[in-house]
């Protein structure tokens, strides 16, 4: 009786009253994925805060939304101006050689009229023009080489090649494959362009020249001659020069006999020792 009297506890809930679940029975807690939180945010796509991003199916990462331009957060720039293009310059062609101008005019003509050839495709020309330079002692001192081939290179206007042994000799301590010298050969404009600066600059430089000997040629129409250092082309400054050597120049031609080349170079302005000089000079032609 006491026990009914007693005012019933505040805080205190009847039973039944959690949705008629019995007292003292907690609710079941889910399971939550292993690490926790950590593991939440982890899981989630680097592209879910992109709008519109779709989750993946079968738990691959979703592909991330492409991002708008910069521009389009501060205000959309204005489009700029498309450039216009510019029309390539018309390049002329370079001027023919006056030597080649000088063979067509006056050469041609004369050895034409001098062997009676039939026609002009007959009268000979000249087809090349090698530039050979030695260097012996390039197996002691690489650089020498290297030196000379930029002359020969600034001489030419092209660059040279480098040659190399053929066969080994014990006596000049010499092997197969060592670099022992350098040429280059020129041919169409470079050719009349080098032989006109050889005849009308270079030639008249060397010491105690005295005029070119005509027999240098080897029987087949094709002529030789010999300078002894590379500072008598105007291109070589004398003063930058390091080492100093000699070169073979070696002419061409489309000549059957040596009578017939000899004729040819004369007119092309080769000075030979006790033959009447031709060909062109500074000023032009004579």
């Amino acid at each position: 009786m006491a026990d009914e009297n007693k005012p019933e506890k505040k805080g205190k809930k009847p039973e039944g009253a959690e949705g008629g679940k019995p007292k003292g029975e907690r609710p079941a807690k889910q399971p939550r994925p292993e690490g926790g939180e950590k593991a939440e945010k982890a899981a989630k796509p680097e592209g879910a805060k992109a709008e519109g991003a779709a989750p993946a199916e079968g738990g691959e990462k979703p592909q991330k939304q492409p991002r708008g331009d910069k521009g389009d957060k501060k205000g959309k720039k204005p489009e700029a101006a498309p450039k216009e293009k510019k029309e390539p310059r018309e390049q002329l062609p370079a001027p023919p050689p006056r030597l080649y101008d000088f063979f067509k005019t006056s050469v041609r003509p004369a050895m034409k009229k001098a062997f009676n050839y039939p026609n002009d495709n007959a009268v000979p020309k000249v087809t090349k023009v090698v530039l050979n330079m030695g260097v012996g002692k390039a197996k002691e001192n690489p650089k020498m080489l290297e030196a000379l081939a930029n002359d020969l290179g600034t001489i030419a206007g092209q660059k040279p090649q480098i040659t190399k042994a053929k066969t080994s000799i014990a006596n000049f301590k010499l092997r197969q494959g060592m670099a022992i010298g350098c040429k280059v050969t020129l041919r169409r404009a470079r050719m009349y362009e080098f032989l006109d600066r050889l005849l009308t600059v270079a030639v008249p430089r060397i010491r105690d020249f005295r005029g070119l000997s005509p027999k240098q040629f080897d029987g087949r129409g094709n002529y030789s001659m010999g300078l002894t250092e590379q500072i008598v082309f105007p291109e070589i400054q004398s003063d930058k020069v390091e080492f100093f050597n000699g070169m073979n120049v070696v002419v061409c031609t489309t000549a059957k006999t040596d009578k017939e080349a000899l004729e040819l170079l004369r007119l092309v302005g080769f000075p030979f020792r006790g033959l009447e000089v031709a060909g062109l000079s500074l000023a032009g032609a004579k």
